[in-house]
């Protein structure tokens, strides 16, 4: 009798075998159950994970008719029934299944219209799974639209796919979509154990989580694999014994020694030695592509172990893996890590473009051992620091405010001043007096009571003239209200308890707050540029610039 592999053999034929899909078998039982059945459905997900056998699980559900030939739709298939044994040999005639990927043009879409309206020979619908679907053209797409939206009522249509991004929306607006999951690790290794016992075949249970862990929740990759395990042990006694040694070395995931050798080399700074090790590596018959792989996984692997030490007990690492990486974890720092990670990443893009991908890995090498050399950032910074001789601080202090010019006698104006307007407040209210002795005072005051725009007015829009007690002269911009100063007045004697006055004049008068302060933000720059140990800092790294946050 032919072989029949395991992913074919144990193939779910209801929706109790199915496993890891709890929420469409679920929403699809409760559906059969009250009749509220869709005439299309969308199955997406990774390879492996059941969408075809879903799709024919599905055409088996609505189709069976029970041991007595009497039965209706049901989410249990006896299958004993003519339809189901039909069904499950892949021969009933009105469950069409059609691959997009060999039929693809708007021809094969229009043959399989031109037989949607002729009833079903035997079945309850006639139903057609269509694999891959998002392989079809927009021409077929476009002749597929009308007919499922509006199909007979004998039609079913189930579409199975693992680009559903790449199926037009509307599509995907005409179908019940279920996106089937990746298998779990625990459930996908308790799987296996259960068929290698129906097989007679012992497994190893770290060889399971193995083979679990290759599959990456795709049961068909995890049956492919046991598969081969199974066919590469010798027999002993009738009895195959799978062990985890075998299934590594077959997965390919033998101890990384030689990539972890080739990263020791690379940071201790000695570009012979680690040029050496790839040569070696390679006359071995290793890619220099997967070299760099590989050397991106164990720096992955190595982060991971120094921020989470848990990491290390992962069942998919040989204990020479656990031990090399916890040991370079322990003896490399973050930023050394970030950066060969960084510096791999970029280098993977030009091994794989290069004309010679050898000689682009041995630049990458050397330019990788030669940055080993170098400080991190943190450490230029911080020698820069040690070796700057004492000197004044980085940042001095701002000044004080202080009155921009001396107040006038406001009973003896300046014959120059040209008096234009004069604010008329009301009588003044019996308040506390504030104490405010400049202009930057009054512009605080006014930030302090909220006045957000009058603020902005002051410090960017008004120009001091002259401040004395209680009168202020300012050479306003043109943009301001012609009321601006009455209102100043207005609030200043509400607030103060003081009459207070509000001048404007067209002399020069000081630069405004703002920027006064942005003055002696450069001036605060200028004089942090020239201490020492901001020189150094330059020097380690050129083309820096200093910037003020406040």
């Amino acid at each position: 009798m032919e072989y029949r592999v395991l992913a074919r053999k144990y193939r779910p034929t209801n929706f109790d075998d199915l496993i890891g899909q709890d929420v469409l078998v679920q929403t699809l039982s409760n559906a059969i159950k009250t009749g509220r059945i869709a005439h299309a459905f969308l199955l997406t997900g990774i390879r492996g994970v059941g969408k075809t056998t879903t799709a024919r699980i599905i055409a088996r559900a609505l189709n069976c008719i029970g041991p007595d030939g009497q039965g209706g739709p049901t989410i249990s298939p006896c299958g004993v029934c003519p339809n189901c044994k039909m069904i499950a040999e892949d021969r009933h005639v009105d469950i069409l299944e059609m691959d997009a990927a060999s039929h693809t043009g708007v021809g094969d879409i229009r043959e399989l219209i031109d037989t949607v309206r002729y009833l079903p020979t035997s079945a309850r619908y006639k139903i057609y799974i269509i694999d891959e679907v998002h392989m079809l053209s927009n021409s077929a797409f476009n002749a597929l639209l009308k007919t499922l939206e509006e199909p007979p009522p004998h039609v079913k249509f189930i579409f199975a796919t693992t680009e559903a991004r790449k199926i037009p929306v509307t599509i995907l607006s005409r179908c019940q979509r279920f996106d089937l999951k990746r298998i779990e690790l625990e459930m996908l290794a308790t799987h296996l154990g259960n068929i290698a016992a129906k097989e007679n075949i012992d497994v190893e249970p770290e060889a399971l989580t193995l083979i679990a862990v290759a599959a990456e929740g795709s049961v068909r990759d995890a049956l492919s694999l046991l598969d081969q395990a199974i066919a590469r042990t010798e027999a002993a006694d009738g009895k195959t014994l799978v062990t985890t040694t075998a299934v590594r070395t077959m997965i390919g995931s033998a101890d990384k020694t030689a990539t972890f050798r080739l990263i020791e080399k690379l940071l201790s700074g000695d570009p012979a030695a680690a040029i050496e090790e790839v040569q070696a590596q390679y006359n071995a018959g290793s890619d220099p592509l997967l070299m760099v792989q590989d050397a991106l996984e164990a720096t992955h692997l190595i982060t991971r172990v120094k921020i989470a030490p848990a990491a290390a007990n992962d069942v998919s690492l040989s204990e020479n893996d656990r031990t090399r990486a916890q040991s370079l974890s322990a003896q490399l720092s973050m930023p050394v890590l970030t950066r060969l990670w960084q510096m791999l990443l970029k280098g993977i893009t030009e091994v794989r473009m290069a004309p010679q991908p050898l000689s682009a890995l041995e630049m990458l090498v050397v330019r990788v051992a030669y940055a080993a050399q170098l400080p991190t950032p943190a450490e230029a910074i911080k020698s820069g620091v040690e070796s700057a001789p004492a000197a004044k601080p980085l940042m001095p202090p701002p000044p004080m405010p202080q009155a921009m010019q001396s107040a006038p006698d406001p009973m003896a104006p300046s014959a120059s001043e040209k008096k234009i307007s004069v604010s008329q407040p009301p009588p003044p209210v019996s308040k506390p007096a504030l104490s405010l002795n400049s202009f930057e005072d009054v512009a605080a005051l006014f930030e302090q009571h909220r006045e957000g725009l009058k603020h902005t007015y002051l410090t960017h829009d008004c120009y001091l003239v002259s401040f004395a007690p209680q009168e202020i002269t300012l050479r306003l911009a043109p943009s301001l209200p012609r009321d601006f100063p009455a209102q100043i007045a207005g609030l200043l004697t509400e607030w103060s308890g003081q009459n207070w006055k509000v001048l404007t004049s067209e002399e020069q008068g000081s630069p405004s707050l703002h920027e006064q302060t942005q003055a002696r933000k450069e001036k605060q720059l200028q004089q942090a540029s020239e201490h020492p140990l901001v020189g150094s800092v330059f020097e380690q790294f050129p083309g820096a610039k200093l910037v003020s946050v406040s």
